[in-house]
């Protein structure tokens, strides 16, 4: 498993360098990228804060947040995922568009990860499986990692009416509903 044609399921990126690649992922329960519109309005949120952003893709699934930032001009994305079949797509299609320089991917659980994780993200992205009820404890993880730092941005994603409570000294800037998702965009204090 890990090449892109055996694949049957595929996203297309909406903006940036890559605008229009479709990139495979695989089938596995629960796996759903962010649909097109919840991306094209999280990346119009975030366009004065992309251009040469570390990000974190935790819960990364199909890659489809980390692949649309550096298509945009991230200069780092760093994919992380439980599930090695979600690994082996992104590697692949890391390799398709030539990124595979700007990507790293990670086989973790992600609370493992944040315990253990080096460096700053200036963009994360949280899209947990909606019932899994990990949302509270990776943003509890993250107030108490030195993974952020003023004005780092992170964006939730959950099920409608689901909005998480946020750390103190993080401020909500942008949340909105699209059908069955509610979408978040928070920032650490200054």
């Amino acid at each position: 498993m890990g090449k892109v044609s055996e694949y049957r399921n595929k996203y297309r990126i909406i903006g940036g360098d890559w605008r229009g690649r479709r990139l495979a992922f695989p089938s596995i329960d629960g796996l759903r990228p962010s649909p097109d519109r919840v991306r094209e309005t999280l990346f119009n949120w975030l366009q004065p804060h992309v251009q040469a952003a570390n990000c974190l893709d935790l819960f990364a699934g199909s890659g489809a947040l980390g692949f649309e930032a550096l298509s945009r001009g991230a200069a780092q994305a760093t994919f992380v995922d439980s599930q090695q079949g979600c690994i082996d797509a992104i590697k692949a299609n890391l390799e398709r568009v030539e990124a595979v320089s700007k990507g790293s991917t990670i086989h973790m659980d992600a609370l493992t990860y944040l315990a253990q994780a080096p460096g700053r993200f200036d963009i994360v992205f949280l899209d947990p499986p909606y019932q899994s009820g990990l949302l509270q404890a990776v943003l509890s993880a993250l107030e108490n990692s030195t993974l952020l730092h003023a004005g780092s941005k992170i964006y939730l994603e959950s099920a409608a009416g689901q909005a998480p409570a946020l750390p103190d000294g993080w401020t909500m800037r942008r949340s909105k509903r699209a059908g069955n998702v509610g979408y978040h965009l928070a920032e650490v204090d200054a």
